[in-house]
């Protein structure tokens, strides 16, 4: 039995076994995140809730820091997980670590099989559903005390992330901070990239029944063509048969 393991696959064995506590950890992640936001919590409350943030993140970290030394390649890992290490140094960015969640998303897709259109509509469904609630917590947040602001409550911030990321963006709410529009900036990018991936998937599903339907016509055609090509061998049996027989005049 050999006892050295490669560095990827000591890489690969953290991942699998960190994949549901960081999950969980996400969701505990949200939880406080949404009630602090959401009860505008105060004092001892928002004490034990940034508590719970800060040890939820203490986790990530730790998770990004031990893929780094487990990594093969830890300059090109490094290079490739740019995003990770902003989420977790930039405290603006915090509130997009949520999307920890799809990982919940991508475990229970493995239950449904190795269709790629479902896997993608479910990682879709399920970044665009957190990317709008996420945005509209983290921009309650930012704007509630920001004099000038039209988003004062959820519903408002609510509308705001849909009407945003749909690239609507009908005017009646907006961010004034500077944090605010920073959140509107990545959520405006966030949902260029949902529709490139909606418009994608259904192009793949069009292209598919396409070739189905092609299929099924080369299927049918190859076997008429072979029935004609049997019907062709019996007919020159036949023949070969005919001209066989002697000449019952001679």
């Amino acid at each position: 039995m050999p006892t050295d393991i490669s560095p990827s696959t000591r890489l690969r064995a953290w991942e699998r076994a960190m994949e549901w506590p960081l999950a969980g950890a996400a969701v505990v992640f949200l939880g406080a995140y949404a009630w602090e936001v959401l009860t505008n919590a105060q004092g001892g409350a928002k004490e034990a809730a940034e508590f719970v943030i800060g040890a939820v993140w203490a986790l990530f970290g730790v998770d990004y820091l031990v893929r780094l030394v487990l990594a093969p390649s830890r300059g090109r890992w490094f290079l490739h997980h740019l995003p990770d290490l902003a989420i977790i140094v930039l405290p603006i960015l915090r509130p997009l670590r949520l999307l920890r969640l799809v990982t919940l998303v991508s475990i229970m897709q493995r239950s449904a099989g190795t269709a790629l259109r479902g896997r993608i509509t479910l990682y879709t469904a399920g970044s665009a559903t957190l990317l709008i609630f996420t945005s509209a917590l983290a921009a309650l947040d930012a704007e509630r005390h920001e004099p000038g602001s039209s988003i004062q409550s959820f519903g408002q911030a609510l509308w705001w992330a849909l009407t945003t990321i749909t690239t609507v963006g009908y005017g009646d709410t907006f961010p004034a901070s500077t944090q605010g529009r920073f959140i509107a900036a990545l959520l405006m990018i966030g949902g260029v990239a949902l529709a490139g991936v909606v418009t994608a998937t259904l192009a793949s599903w069009i292209v598919s029944l396409v070739e189905e339907e092609n299929a099924e016509q080369e299927a049918a055609t190859q076997a008429q063509v072979a029935a004609l090509q049997q019907q062709v061998s019996e007919l020159s049996e036949r023949i070969d048969r005919l001209l066989k027989v002697p000449d019952s005049g001679r």
